[in-house]
């Protein structure tokens, strides 16, 4: 399937390696041209490096922390500067801090405000009205398996993924007559560092070898594994191509089956 991405700019944040990494990765091989980002400038530039190589594509980077405004003003700056105006965007970002209700104070619910929500309502503030102009556009947000089902100990992620929701499905009824769709995918266990850390603090929280939390977690799953980044990625290419005509406003998960709600 010919996917329609060839010469399309695409930004990817958080794209210095997991998730991020493996999407620029698959878009640039669909032929677009990409901007990736995220705040270690030393791991961005080896990552562009590669994934260039890979691919014979232009990718671009530019380090830039989301959860703050002057950062975001810049990358869509240096974006539209060196690649165009943004056709594809995909808003990544690390995960929030784990714990309960009584373990997270005013400054981690702000923190996790800013990095999982706020950055996605200037990232796509930014990005729109070259969309708008052009009358098309794609944009995703990567949320979490937390936006169908609470993960335990995470209560950060489970109230803030879910915000993107509301976001995202306005969005893309006020924009869906300029051509703009809007759709939010969550990860379900994709073997990720992200991933690793939380079973890791899982792990030390039962007292028990991680392996036993992995192998737990597995049983779980219906296809009885991880998935992998490149699995996620080549979904989410789809759901930013030009042969996606007619899927706006929704959210799901790739996750293999793990999460049991309708």
């Amino acid at each position: 399937m010919d996917l329609e991405l060839t010469g399309r700019v695409a930004l990817v944040t958080a794209a210095s390696k997991g998730l991020g990494r493996a999407i620029a990765t698959q878009l640039a091989a669909e032929g677009a041209r990409v901007m990736i980002s995220s705040r270690g400038e030393e791991q961005l530039a080896k990552t562009a490096s590669e994934i260039a190589e890979a691919t014979g594509a232009q990718v671009e980077y530019c380090a830039a922390d989301v959860s703050d405004a002057a950062d975001i003003t810049r990358l869509l700056q240096e974006t539209e500067q060196r690649l165009g105006g943004v056709d594809v965007l995909v808003n990544n970002a690390g995960g929030p801090r784990a714990g309960g209700f009584d373990a997270l104070d005013d400054t981690a619910w702000q923190e996790a405000f800013e990095l999982n929500l706020l950055s996605g309502v200037r990232l796509i503030r930014g990005a729109l009205p070259h969309m708008r102009q052009q009358k098309w556009g794609r944009i995703v947000t990567i949320a979490s398996s937390s936006i169908k089902q609470p993960i335990p100990n995470l209560l950060l992620s489970n109230t803030y993924r879910v915000a993107i929701l509301g976001l995202a499905k306005s969005l893309a009824v006020e924009f869906a007559p300029d051509g703009v769709l809007i759709n939010t995918v969550g990860p379900g266990r994709i073997a990720t560092e992200r991933t690793a850390q939380l079973d890791a603090t899982n792990a030390e929280k039962a007292g028990v070898p991680i392996e036993e939390v992995r192998a737990q977690t597995e049983r779980n799953i219906p296809l009885g594994r991880y998935g992998t980044t490149e699995e996620f990625a080549k979904v989410l290419a789809f759901v930013v191509s030009g042969a996606n005509t007619y899927l706006t406003g929704q959210h799901f998960l790739v996750d293999g089956g793990m999460v049991k709600a309708i």
